[in-house]
């Protein structure tokens, strides 16, 4: 009668499942508190950092929609843009930023654990972290300049599509005006 004897492959790979499993939690990691993000934005300097980030957006965002307009448009007045940048200045200054994090606090909790959350506290409130957050705003800047050129070739080719929607809508008969009347020159 043979013996079989388990090769050494067979021996390695049960071992490592055993160990493995010995070495695993056994229970998932905890969920994060809401006072865990809390801490967490806290460290990041969560709430000093979304104003500058979004004045930095809103204004290379500006950027790009008076260039869009100009080209569609050419006749638009100075005026009208000036209306445009204020309406845009409006709406970042009357942003919400307290509401917004609260809102993202159960987003945090669903994607993080407890365990991610103290991880991230720890790196945030390390120099090195620290460093991250005080470049962030220039980082966004500089990141919406390099892009700047690639973006306003995609806003150019959506309003080259809602042209053509609205002359296809002329045709059919329907006047469905692409730009708010707001924003349309008399």
């Amino acid at each position: 009668m043979k013996h079989h004897r388990p090769s050494c492959a067979v021996v390695i790979l049960l071992a490592s499942m055993a160990f493995a499993q010995q070495s695993a939690p056994t229970a998932p990691d905890t969920p994060a508190t809401k006072e865990d993000v809390q801490k967490l934005f806290e460290v990041m300097q969560i709430h000093q950092q979304m104003r500058p980030m979004m004045d930095s957006m809103m204004r290379q965002q500006g950027i790009m929609v008076r260039e869009t307009l100009k080209k569609r448009y050419p006749q638009t007045s100075a005026e009208r843009l000036a209306r445009v940048d204020k309406m845009m200045q409006d709406f970042v200054k009357n942003m919400p930023m307290d509401a917004m994090l609260d809102d993202m606090i159960p987003i945090y909790q669903k994607h993080f654990s407890k365990t991610d959350i103290d991880a991230m506290s720890t790196f945030y409130a390390s120099p090195t972290g620290q460093k991250m957050m005080r470049e962030m705003p220039v980082l966004t800047t500089e990141s919406m300049q390099a892009s700047y050129a690639r973006m306003q070739k995609q806003m150019d080719a959506l309003m080259q599509k809602a042209d053509q929607m609205e002359k296809e809508d002329q045709e059919k008969g329907k006047k469905a005006p692409v730009i708010p009347p707001s924003l349309q020159n008399n």
